[in-house]
């Protein structure tokens, strides 16, 4: 039934013996009337349908007239009795049932009304929550015992709606949220108070003057739960557009906690339930907008709550525990002064002294949350370097389906499993058609060992072609061809086996950049050493080349250099494998490896890293022909390759890449990256080179540009001056001048601006 204004002010004269005027409010569940007497006094009139229970509305007015007679009186609505002297009135029209109910009218503006919101303000808001919550400590109703969706108790709940959330990044977001919720909220809510709260202390039902409070309304989301959520909920909104989300909250905990004490476990959660009210409420606009709802309150706060939530990853959650302590006066939890002595020390005693750390000053990392990652002391870092991460720290996709599969079975390849094969199936696929056979392992070093034992075996031949400064891994096969290690600080040298081709660097080489034959000039180089092989009667075993040089100096390689070399390698008989272990899966952008960059098609792919986002897995994938000489009767085994676990964390992955369209974003993010790190370069002489593909990113810096002589310390120093400022990168190349960037693909353009705006400013102080 429509509830005219005409039909309204005839329900008040008669109900209530009163003339008044009215106009109709927007209302985010029921139905909302202002009415105004011939004396300009205002009333809201409340109609709630038959889809409301009596007795929870019977619990709200008891509630407001608890309230009514404490201190906060004048800063509630009062019921006003109608006629029949009842607070709750039903009417039934056309065979339906309503209720409706009269109450004051509070003055004052809107929180979201103000512009200028003062810390003041935010403290205020604590100290009358904690007010009315210690009123309320001992009010109970039967009808507050209710399951609400609203509930911050309930979050877990709105993960049925995730799904509804279109943008791939957003959805991410939540779904993380969520996992944290699981993790660090959900075993905790048992052993905490539980009291009948608001529920509802948004930034439209908190009314102000100044920079007090001058009114809070609307218990239509009172319930009994958790008392920290009311607190909660509040911080929430009153962060919506604040610069300083933080500082807000933590004004409000503090207020709050003067009036109404909060325990060490509350105010441990509070960061992470108040992540959990902004997934409740994002969750619930996507739904809507599924329904195509027309109703304004269900958007209100939508582009505000999206914003928080991303400045809210951004916070270290160890720094909002430790701010919400300070605002309650209890002790610290980050120590500034703590300098990690005893960790490196028993880390000197206990590990390797040859196990490097990085940065000056060390960093010690407790958290990793996407693109972010978070250490002891409060402080957030964008991650622009741990390429394994491949599709963001502890991604949720991937968390959640290894937690699964280790709950269910974890075994070896002895056992039928479907796992495996679906995994093989679905990896061959994203492959040439001729590259169809899997051998899983733990490590991208022990993938480059076995396809190098591989191609031994069936061309019965040892001697492999590597390139200068290559790097292939830590077994004693992969150092043995990695001139990087071996010819390096402590190396043992060039076993006579093992043959260096040269580096095809356009930047440093013989051939530059604008030569259009550079790529058939460098693969000249493979030409010399299989003419010394057939002076010594040998042939090459394998030719193994990364398909973007890593540890080379992040390095491209020229048009057609691997289409010249397989052909060269490939008469002889020998095998050409692609080590794909840091630039696989999407992260050059325009196609899904970096061989195929080069348009060719190896005869072995090695794959690491990436594969399994951090998980030990790795695989050799190589054609029926090869696999099958290499099943000459000594059994293949490997203990953990292959396992149920690996092979539900590869797929994971694989799907996240799928489903997110993350190709896509490597290559539109990527190419705005380098685009910004290029603008860069005639403002600053030390910049040499730009290059990349993708989100495999390398800036080669000098001394001059002339020279070439290498940037070194001037690299480390820049290095260390983004750590101080939030940005983790790191150094590469054979001089070690290269800037190599290469971070999780759900890197953003506002990541990439951010990271070239800090890097922008590095170079001015230089």
């Amino acid at each position: 039934m429509k509830f005219t204004e005409s039909l309204i002010i005839s329900l008040i004269a008669e109900h209530y013996s009163l003339a008044v005027i009215c106009r109709i409010l927007n209302g985010y569940d029921e139905l909302n009337f202002l009415l105004t007497d011939s004396s300009d006094k205002k009333y809201i009139f409340k109609i709630a349908t038959e889809e409301h229970n009596p007795y929870f509305l019977d619990a709200q007015v008891q509630m407001i007239n608890l309230l009514s007679k404490s201190a906060l009186s004048k800063k509630f609505q009062h019921y006003i009795p109608a006629n029949s002297s009842v607070d709750i009135g039903k009417i039934i029209f056309d065979g339906s049932t309503y209720y409706f109910r009269l109450l004051s009218y509070l003055e004052g503006d809107f929180w979201v009304n103000q512009k200028e919101k003062m810390l003041a303000l935010s403290y205020n808001l604590g100290l009358f929550l904690g007010e009315m919550d210690l009123t309320l400590k001992d009010f109970k109703h039967p009808a507050a015992n209710r399951h609400y969706d609203w509930d911050v108790k309930n979050t877990l709940d709105v993960r049925k709606n995730l799904h509804y959330i279109k943008s791939h990044e957003n959805r991410r977001l939540v779904a993380y949220f969520l996992m944290q919720f699981e993790t660090e909220v959900q075993p905790h809510i048992s052993s905490l108070r539980n009291a009948v709260i608001h529920n509802d202390a948004n930034d439209y039902n908190v009314l102000v003057e100044g920079d007090q409070i001058t009114g809070l309304i609307d218990f239509g989301d009172m319930v009994c739960t958790s008392l920290i959520n009311n607190l909660a909920i509040a911080c929430t909104y009153a962060m919506l557009d604040s610069e300083k989300p933080l500082e807000v909250a933590a004004e409000i905990v503090k207020g709050y906690h003067s009036k109404m004490a909060i325990t060490e476990l509350e105010v441990s959660l509070v960061y992470y339930l108040i992540a959990g009210r902004l997934c409740i409420s994002l969750c619930q606009s996507a739904f809507n907008y599924s329904k195509d709802s027309s109703n304004e309150h269900h958007f209100l706060t939508e582009k505000p709550a999206w914003q928080l939530m991303h400045q809210l990853i951004k916070i270290n959650p160890l720094k909002a525990h430790n701010e919400f302590r300070l605002a309650c006066e209890f002790s610290a939890v980050i120590n500034p002064n703590e300098n990690h002595e005893t960790i490196l020390k028993e880390r000197k005693q206990y590990l390797g002294n040859n196990l490097s750390i990085s940065y000056n000053t060390k960093l010690k990392i407790d958290k990793g949350a996407l693109q972010y990652l978070y250490d002891d002391q409060g402080n957030t870092f964008l991650d622009c370097v741990n390429n394994v991460s491949h599709v963001g720290h502890c991604h949720p996709t991937v968390v959640k389906a290894m937690q699964k599969q280790i709950a269910t079975l974890n075994t070896n390849t002895r056992y039928l499993n479907d796992a495996i094969v679906e995994y093989a199936k679905r990896l061959t696929g994203t492959l040439p058609e001729e590259l169809t056979v899997c051998y899983f392992t733990n490590s991208g070093s022990e993938a480059n060992d076995l396809a190098i034992r591989m191609s031994r075996h069936f061309t019965k031949q040892k001697d492999v072609i590597v390139l200068d400064h290559a790097y292939h891994g830590t077994s004693t096969t992969a150092i043995e061809m990695s001139p990087y290690k071996f010819d390096g600080k402590g190396g043992f040298g060039k076993m006579l086996y093992i043959h260096k081709a040269q580096n095809p660097d356009m930047y440093r080489g013989a051939f530059k950049y604008g030569d259009n034959q550079a790529g058939e000039k460098y693969a000249q180089d493979v030409d010399r050493i299989i003419l010394s092989l057939e002076i010594e009667s040998k042939k090459p075993a394998a030719f193994i080349c990364e398909t973007l040089l890593g540890v080379g100096g992040q390095i491209a390689l020229p048009p057609n250099y691997l289409k010249e070399v397989y052909t060269k390698v490939r008469k002889t008989g020998g095998i050409c494998i692609a080590d794909e272990v840091q630039v696989g899966f999407g992260r050059v952008g325009t196609k899904f490896w970096g061989f195929e960059l080069q348009d060719v098609v190896p005869d072995i792919v090695v794959l690491g890293k990436p594969i399994g986002n951090g998980h030990p897995l790795a695989a050799v994938i190589t054609t029926k022909k090869i696999a099958d000489a290499f099943n000459n009767g000594m059994e293949y085994f490997n203990t953990f390759g292959g396992n149920p676990v690996s092979m539900a964390t590869g797929l994971a992955v694989l799907n996240v890449i799928e489903e997110e369209e993350l190709q896509k974003n490597v290559l539109e993010v990527g190419n705005y990256l380098l685009h910004r790190l290029a603008s860069l370069k005639p403002k600053y002489n030390i910049i040499g080179d730009v290059r990349g593909n993708g989100l495999f990113v390398g800036v080669e810096l000098v001394k001059d540009r002339i020279t070439m002589e290498p940037a070194v310390p001037e690299i480390d120093h820049i290095v260390e001056r983004m750590k101080d400022r939030g940005f983790l990168m790191s150094t590469d190349g054979p001089l070690y001048n290269v800037l190599k960037i290469k971070p999780p693909i759900i890197f953003s353009k506002e990541n990439a601006d951010a990271f070239v705006d800090n890097l922008d400013q590095v170079f001015a102080e230089l």
